[in-house]
C-alpha cells in the first residue's frame, strides 16, 4: 500500500454526460484507473437514444489527485462532465448533528407538561433538591465538546470556526457509539481565565466537559483549574484519550513481541499534551525507560532550549541517562517508538538502531511519522492512526465508552485508576489467541469496545469514591 492509496476521505462522484454507443463506459472507467482512482459505483442517471447520463463515484488519495482524474474525463472525446461532488463535503452540508425532542408535544396537554404552566413544578423539584437535575434534565447524559481551536490535530491552530467540523464529528461519535448527546461548544478566545471561566458558567447544563484541541501549555492550566472547580467530569480528549488508546494498544504489542513494560526502553517524538499524558500514564504502568524528543531534541534535565514547564516536569521525570542529541541518537538501544508529531520525523536508518522486533505506533495524522511500507524489515508490530492501515490507534475506542462510564455512575471526577482500567479493558478485548503482528487493539466498530470501557471506569469511579451512585 502506497502513500497514495485512494481513501474515502477524498471520494468524489462526477455526472457525465456521454455518447450512448458501445465501448464508451469502459472508456470512462479505463480512464480512472489508469489515473489511479478507486471505482466504487456507476449509476444510469438517464437513459437516451443518443447520449445518457451516468454518475461515476471513486476515490482518489488527496484533493489534487481527485481533481487530476476529473481533469483527464474531461479530455475523453464525446464526454462532458455535468457536475462533480465532493461526498465528504455533502455529508457536513448543513452540519452533521441536530437537535431532536424525546417527547411530542400533540395537544394542549403536552405543552402543559412540557412548558409552561408544568414544567414550574419539576423546576421547584430541581430547586429544593439540586441532584435532581440529573433525573429531570438532559444533564444526565450531555457532553460539552470545547475548543478554541489552537491545536486542531493535523491542522494546527485554525481558530474555532473552521475547528467546529471536528467537534461536531467527536459529537456524532458520542451518540452513534455510546448513546451519550454531545454538543460543540468552540470558544472565540484563547484565554485561559476567559475560557475557565465560561465553561464554568455553561457546566450547569452538562454532566462531563470534553476539552479538545486546545494547545499546549494552555491545556494544562485550563484542565486543571477546572477539575478542582467543578463538581463534574472534566476530560482532555487529546491527552488522556490518547494516552488509553496507547497504552492499550502497547500492552497487547508487548505480549506479541514477549517483552516487558518495565523492562523497555520507549521513545517518543513529540512533547505536547498528548505525549507527556501517555509517558506519564505508561509510568504509572510500569514503563522505566523513557525519553521525549522535540524539535530541539532530547528532553533532559537542565535543558534550557524551548523548554515551558511541564516539558520540565518531563525531563525531570524520564530520560535518566540523561542522553542528549537528535532522534537518531535517543533511538539506539530502543524497544518502541510512539510518534505523536508530524510527517517525516523518523527514518528508516533510525528505525534500525532499535532493538530487534521493533514496536513502532507512528500516530501522526493524516501521514504518520514513517510510513509502514517504508519501516519495513525493523518492524515487528507497526500501528498508526489511519483506518487504511492495521493497527489504527484511535481515540474514538476510548472517550465514547469513558464518557458513558461516567455518566452511569455520575463520576465527579476523572482520577488515574480509570484510565488504567479503560486501557486494560480495551485490551483484554483482544484474546490472547487473536492476538498477531497486525491485530493488537480492536476496531471502533467493535460491539465489545464501548460496554468493556464504560464498565471498567465506571467500577474504577465506584472503587475511587468519585461516584454520585453505584452501577445500575
Amino acid at each position: 500500500m502506497s502513500r497514495n492509496t485512494p481513501a474515502a476521505s477524498n471520494s468524489l462522484t462526477v455526472r457525465v454526460r456521454l455518447a450512448n454507443k458501445p465501448g464508451m463506459l469502459g472508456r470512462i472507467t479505463s480512464a480512472i484507473g489508469e489515473a489511479g482512482g478507486d471505482i466504487g459505483a456507476v449509476d444510469v442517471v438517464e437513459a437516451g437514444q443518443k447520449e445518457m447520463t451516468r454518475d461515476i463515484t471513486f476515490k482518489a488519495s488527496d484533493e489534487a489527485h481527485g481533481q487530476a482524474i476529473v481533469d483527464r474525463l474531461r479530455q475523453e472525446p464525446d464526454v462532458t462532465v455535468v457536475n462533480v461532488s465532493d461526498r465528504t463535503f455533502l455529508m457536513h452540508l448543513g452540519g452533521k448533528i441536530e437537535v431532536n425532542g424525546r417527547v411530542a408535544v400533540k395537544t394542549r396537554d403536552d405543552l402543559s407538561m412540557a412548558y409552561t404552566p408544568g414544567v414550574a413544578r419539576v423546576c421547584m423539584a430541581i430547586h429544593d433538591d439540586p441532584e435532581k437535575v440529573y433525573n429531570l434534565t438532559i444533564k444526565q447524559h450531555t457532553v460539552a465538546v470545547v475548543t478554541d481551536g489552537s491545536a486542531v490535530l493535523g491542522l494546527g491552530d485554525i481558530g474555532p470556526a473552521a475547528a467546529l467540523p471536528v467537534m461536531e464529528g467527536k459529537c456524532l461519535i458520542f451518540k452513534a457509539f455510546a448513546g451519550v448527546d454531545a454538543f460543540p461548544i468552540a470558544l472565540a478566545t484563547k484565554d485561559v481565565d476567559e475560557i475557565v471561566r465560561t465553561v464554568k458558567a455553561i457546566s450547569p447544563v452538562f454532566g462531563g466537559i470534553n476539552l479538545e484541541d486546545i494547545s499546549a501549555p494552555r491545556c494544562f492550566e485550563i484542565e486543571e483549574r477546572l477539575q478542582a472547580d467543578l463538581d463534574i467530569p472534566v476530560f482532555h480528549d487529546d491527552q488522556h484519550g490518547t494516552a488509553v488508546v496507547t497504552l492499550a494498544a502497547l500492552l497487547n504489542a508487548l505480549k506479541v513481541v514477549n517483552k516487558k513494560l518495565n523492562d523497555v526502553k520507549i521513545v517518543f517524538t513529540g512533547a505536547g499534551a498528548s505525549v507527556i499524558a501517555t509517558a506519564k500514564l505508561m509510568m504509572l504502568e510500569g514503563a522505566r525507560n523513557i525519553i521525549a524528543c522535540d524539535r530541539a531534541g532530547a528532553l533532559y534535565r537542565g535543558r534550557t532550549e524551548n523548554m515551558n514547564p511541564m516539558k520540565v516536569w518531563f525531563a525531570e521525570h524520564t530520560n535518566a541517562e540523561g542522553i542528549r542529541g537528535t532522534v537518531r541518537d535517543a533511538m539506539v538501544g530502543a524497544d518502541v517508538f510512539i510518534g505523536l508529531s508530524g510527517p517525516g520525523v523518523v527514518k528508516v536508518d533510525d528505525l534500525g538502531a532499535m532493538h530487534r522486533d521493533a514496536i513502532i505506533f507512528a500516530m501522526a495524522n493524516p501521514t504518520p511519522e514513517i510510513m509502514p511500507e517504508e519501516a519495513g524489515k525493523y518492524v515487528r508490530v507497526m500501528a498508526t492512526g489511519r483506518s487504511d492501515y492495521p493497527n489504527q490507534i484511535n481515540n474514538s475506542c476510548g472517550f465514547p465508552g469513558f464518557f458513558k462510564g461516567l455518566f452511569d455512575v455520575r463520576a465527579r471526577k476523572v482520577n488515574d485508576e480509570m484510565k488504567l482500567a479503560a486501557a486494560h479493558a480495551l485490551a483484554n478485548i483482544v484474546a490472547d489467541g487473536e492476538l498477531s503482528e497486525e491485530y493488537i487493539t480492536p476496531s471502533m466498530f467493535d460491539p465489545r469496545v464501548v460496554p468493556a470501557v464504560a464498565s471498567a471506569v465506571a467500577d474504577a469511579a465506584v472503587r475511587t469514591g468519585v461516584a454520585r451512585r453505584k452501577r445500575g
